[in-house]
């Protein structure tokens, strides 16, 4: 007897964060409709806070011009609110395809307790990677496209400009490869002790070492930025992972840009890298992204805990800035993991 695809739904309703208004988010009850043919209902355990992109939302900060390429892949209403925004989330599938029952999945879903969605939209989980790093598959994904944008070659002298989230994901994986030299430049020198956790050397901006073949820019200040192309050698590539959202950025272009015949390139995870689109697609991109999360040195990143009930005055403590973060990770009730007492966090700021 062939086992069928879906079983009775048993859940109608789901919790999810909205974003309302300049400053202002809130939980809201929603209609979920059971699984149709290729589709999956997953009961989320963890999602993650991506801080850089999610503060830009709440705060109301999405340029109009690229409010379309900024949407998220599962966004619902659009900038700048009402909206639902989010893709760091984790789940078991409950209901769907036979073989994708009772699967970890990664999704680039917004923050909420149970959605429906296509199964070619979902990530499986490899068993050695626990649920709550896989959280981080989002942001290993973006460091992977700009480290493919790089390209960088045995015996490179690299620098990575911005001890942050995605700064930090990029040193972390760069710290694999035959580099001739590799350095995590802050500006705040109690990110030594996040550089020394990665296993890469640390560097305040006014002593990092120049004539670099690559330096990779993650600060979203243009201090930052000034100084990645100061510490960039002649012909070297700056390659920008900031995003300044609605900011004006001054780009130094005058002085020795021209002589030194520097480039600054862009990468934005939306679409893969040009050095490898032609052969990657981006499930293959986000398959790579989950597998390296094997590895427990990953935890650094993951830097508070909140239930889901708290998280309207999470977002709004990590922007007013209250909450230090790298990734703060929201646990669910159903989680099979036991919930945190309240909000913790280390000094990440």
């Amino acid at each position: 007897m062939t086992k069928p695809d879906k079983q009775p739904a048993q859940h109608t309703t789901a919790t999810a964060y909205w974003t309302v208004g300049p400053e202002k988010g809130e939980l809201r009850r929603e209609g979920l409709a059971a699984p149709g043919p290729g589709e999956a209902l997953v009961r989320t355990l963890f999602s993650g806070i991506s801080k850089g992109t999610e503060l830009v939302v709440h705060n109301a900060r999405v340029p109009e011009c690229v409010a379309e390429e900024m949407a998220a892949p599962n966004q619902e209403g659009s900038f700048p609110s009402p909206v639902k925004f989010g893709y760091l989330s984790v789940g078991v599938v409950e209901e769907g395809p036979a073989d994708w029952l009772g699967r970890t999945v990664f999704c680039l879903y917004p923050h909420q307790d149970r959605y429906v969605v296509p199964v070619e939209l979902l990530t499986v989980v490899p068993d050695d990677v626990p649920a709550r790093r896989a959280v981080l598959t989002g942001t290993v994904e973006t460091a992977i496209n700009g480290i493919w944008e790089a390209g960088p070659r045995l015996g490179d002298r690299v620098a990575v400009i911005g001890a942050g989230l995605v700064g930090g994901m990029v040193a972390k994986l760069l710290g694999s490869f035959p580099l001739g030299r590799l350095q995590l430049v802050d500006v705040d020198p109690a990110k030594r002790a996040f550089a020394e956790a990665l296993g890469v050397e640390f560097s305040h901006p006014d002593d990092a070492l120049a004539d670099c073949d690559i330096v990779i820019h993650c600060s979203a200040s243009e201090e930052g930025l000034e100084r990645a192309l100061q510490l960039a050698g002649d012909d070297g590539d700056v390659i920008e992972m900031s995003w300044y959202a609605d900011r004006k950025v001054t780009v130094p272009l005058g002085e020795d840009f021209h002589a030194r015949r520097l480039s600054i390139r862009a990468s934005q995870v939306g679409v893969v890298a040009r050095a490898r689109r032609h052969r990657r697609t981006n499930a293959d991109r986000l398959r790579l992204a989950v597998s390296l999360l094997s590895d427990p040195g990953f935890d650094v990143f993951l830097t508070g805990s909140s239930i889901l009930d708290e998280l309207p005055e999470v977002v709004q403590q990590l922007s007013d800035g209250t909450l230090g973060a790298l990734c703060h990770v929201i646990q669910y009730p159903d989680s099979d993991h036991p919930a945190t007492a309240s909000t913790t966090t280390e000094a990440t700021r």
